[in-house]
């Protein structure tokens, strides 16, 4: 049976995709590319040998992607795989970034949530070699 095997892209509506690329940018790291994405290998998995790609549904009511933006409640959220969340979330602080006080450590990995300008939650996820 043919099937899906990945994620082949993350595409996101914004009121001023300029600024809100910008934002990315600066702060995640994300640089966009002339053709106007950003390329995000799996060669570039930390810790090497973690490489995989999430998809799950939640139900209609869940509160995990927060509270919604004030066009409504936000119907997806974007996790992005980080290479060092402490780091990462000590520039996000120093610059301003709203982020969630709540932590949330497994065995597979580490998470914490922050909000881009626009009022997206985004999940971010540093993987953890297995043992």
């Amino acid at each position: 049976m043919a099937r899906v095997t990945g994620i082949g892209g993350i595409f996101l509506r914004a009121r001023d995709p300029k600024t809100l690329t910008a934002w990315y940018a600066k702060h995640l790291g994300i640089a966009v590319a002339d053709y106007g994405g950003a390329t995000l290998l799996w060669t570039d998995e930390v810790p090497p040998t973690t490489g995989m790609t999430i998809w799950s549904l939640f139900p209609e009511d869940t509160t995990y992607f927060g509270n919604g933006n004030e066009k409504g409640q936000q119907q997806a959220m974007v996790n992005y795989r980080v290479d060092d969340i402490d780091a990462l979330l000590t520039q996000l602080a120093a610059e301003g970034v709203t982020i969630d006080p709540k932590r949330q450590d497994e065995d597979y990995g580490r998470f914490a949530w922050i909000v881009d300008p626009e009022g997206n939650r985004i999940e971010l996820w540093q993987p953890l070699a297995s043992s």
